[in-house]
């Protein structure tokens, strides 16, 4: 770091993520950190744990270190410190959300799309009474996904309905206490189908769902999740999810993040958004196929 401030220069980059027990967003740090490695930079990683003024901290801390970039998967607007951080002459991406094109570069995935085509999904395998656990809604990929998932019920023809339970965080812990709440409905009142914002709630569910050995997935309700992490594969019923590709998130940020440091006056603004795939497993047999 000495020499870094003596030169005027760094070869260091900086990563602020979410949740780092995600799953999701440990790929995200892996394309981030192979990419960073093989330009010869290095990467440092800050957990915000959803919280804003901790967000905050790391954006002031990386710019004291004087690092040559960040990327960041914001909370919510992190425009202010994005601005200020550029004026400082440190070059900003945002990863898992779009910016607007006139601040900075980013690479996001069409959460939208996302959110439709899980819908679509369990309409199409025959499931109509469907309850969508979400995280805070106030996290614009979760009401993305939610915006997505009503477009969906708006265009089928079978008078699907969505209800939608929001949760406090989007782990594990906040999925089993949703599924605890459907176990203990009457059955009259219990969905046929659960689409959750993330695979964590969705696993979260599935073990509600099993420890009370009440509900069985699918034979009486379909699950699908968000993100196709590892453990969508390998859970107890191998878990229908909507993938994602959070190591080339990461990656292709590293990239465009490099461009900007080293030809900064040639480097013009990208916004990069993928799109999501289907990935159907066990947990959607659906009422059609029984």
């Amino acid at each position: 770091m000495a020499r870094q401030l003596k030169a005027g220069t760094s070869k260091t980059l900086g990563l602020i993520v979410p949740d780092a027990s995600n799953p999701f967003f440990a790929e995200v740090a892996r394309g981030s950190e192979i990419e960073a490695q093989e330009a010869d930079y290095s990467l440092l990683m800050g957990n915000s744990g959803q919280d804003v003024e901790r967000e905050s901290k790391y954006f002031n801390l990386f710019q004291e270190q004087r690092i040559s970039g960040v990327l960041v998967s914001p909370i919510e607007d992190v425009r202010e410190e994005v601005e200020s951080m550029r004026s400082q002459g440190t070059q900003t991406v945002l990863v898992d959300r779009k910016a607007d094109p006139s601040i900075c570069c980013s690479v996001s995935v069409d959460d939208i799309a996302g959110g439709r085509m899980a819908l679509q999904h369990l309409i199409d395998q025959g499931y109509r009474n469907i309850i969508f656990v979400a995280g805070p809604l106030e996290i614009q990929q979760v009401a993305d996904r939610l915006s997505g998932a009503r477009e969906a019920i708006r265009q089928s023809r079978g008078g699907a309905q969505l209800r939608v339970i929001t949760t406090k965080n989007l782990d594990v812990l906040d999925g089993r206490e949703v599924g605890s709440q459907i176990v203990a409905m009457p059955p009259i009142e219990r969905p046929d189908a659960v689409f959750a914002a993330n695979d964590l709630l969705a696993v979260g569910v599935l073990q509600a769902f099993v420890f009370n050995a009440s509900i069985k997935v699918p034979e009486e309700i379909g699950l699908v999740g968000y993100d196709d992490i590892a453990f969508a594969e390998s859970a107890i019923v191998p878990l229908t999810s909507i993938k994602q590709p959070a190591r080339l998130l990461g990656k292709t940020g590293v990239e465009m993040l490099i461009e900007e440091i080293e030809d900064p006056s040639g480097h013009r603004h990208r916004q990069i958004t993928f799109q999501p795939a289907l990935v159907v497993r066990e947990s959607t047999t659906g009422p059609s196929a029984r």
